[in-house]
């Protein structure tokens, strides 16, 4: 065989042997990938729950405020079921576990609080104190 040829055979023996390397090295590194992807979606999944936490703890407090102030007005105008005006102006699922006091009009005006409790998604990740809302009105 001439020396031409050997060293032909040589180059396509050495591309052979450097593909199938190759090959081997991208297989090894599919498990790799797989766990990167799922710490990747492990974190991007908490990330997505702590927004929506916060989106419902952000609602909860937006809620005591519309309950607190709708209870003012009704206690402002001596309406003794000022507390059911408030958890009527709620949403239904926040209101089951609202509480709404009042001091009657002293010095010509009354102060009503709510307070709402915090829906939580993950109980002993998210852990909310009560949204609490107070509203100051003149009696009339």
């Amino acid at each position: 065989m001439p020396k031409r040829s050997l060293h032909m055979q040589s180059a396509k023996n050495e591309a052979k042997d450097e593909a199938r390397n190759r090959a081997m090295n991208k297989a090894g590194d599919g498990g790799q990938a797989a766990i990167e992807f799922a710490g990747l979606i492990a974190l991007l999944l908490f990330v997505a729950l702590a927004a929506i936490q916060l989106g419902l703890a952000a609602y909860a407090v937006q809620q005591a405020g519309t309950a607190s102030r709708a209870a003012a007005r009704a206690a402002s105008q001596y309406d003794y079921d000022y507390q059911a005006v408030g958890k009527a102006s709620m949403s239904d699922w926040l209101a089951d576990g609202a509480d709404i006091d009042s001091a009657w009009c002293f010095a010509d005006e009354v102060e009503v609080t709510a307070r709402v409790d915090v829906p939580s998604i993950l109980p002993d990740v998210f852990d909310f104190d009560d949204a609490e809302r107070s509203t100051t009105m003149p009696c009339d």
